[in-house]
């Protein structure tokens, strides 16, 4: 008698890609947040500078032109605001760095509410 509007049967809702099968709730599930080892630094990513350099605010209170490097240059893709795992250069690590890794939304709550993410530095 009446149709179904529901989300998985209403073509107005169709998604494409990889989560065209996995319900909106389950995209974003919380897996172990990796956190930083060693000289390793939490940042805030500022500005794109072109060709895979960014400038990344770090929480040690340092601004460093990072990149990402050759392994994860086409799986990682950041926009500016994006909350990010620093590991500064041996030599010259200052004002130079690698991204190993973008968080997502989920993983910075978690952050935050562990007090690792200070609020007041994040401009969300």
């Amino acid at each position: 008698m009446f149709k179904d509007k529901s989300k998985p049967n209403n073509p107005k809702f169709q998604s494409f890609g990889q989560n065209a099968n996995t319900p909106e709730h389950e995209q974003q599930e919380l897996t172990r947040v990796p956190l930083p080892r060693g000289n390793q630094v939490l940042g805030i990513l500022e500005q794109r500078l072109g060709a895979n350099h960014m400038l990344v605010k770090c929480f040690d209170g340092k601004s460093r032109n990072c990149r990402v490097p050759g392994r994860l240059r086409r799986k990682l893709w950041l926009r500016e605001g994006d909350v990010v795992l620093v590991e500064p250069w041996a030599i010259g690590g200052e004002e130079k760095g690698d991204i190993l890794i973008k968080y997502n939304p989920a993983q910075v709550e978690w952050l935050k509410r562990k007090g690792m993410l200070k609020t007041a530095e994040l401009e969300f």
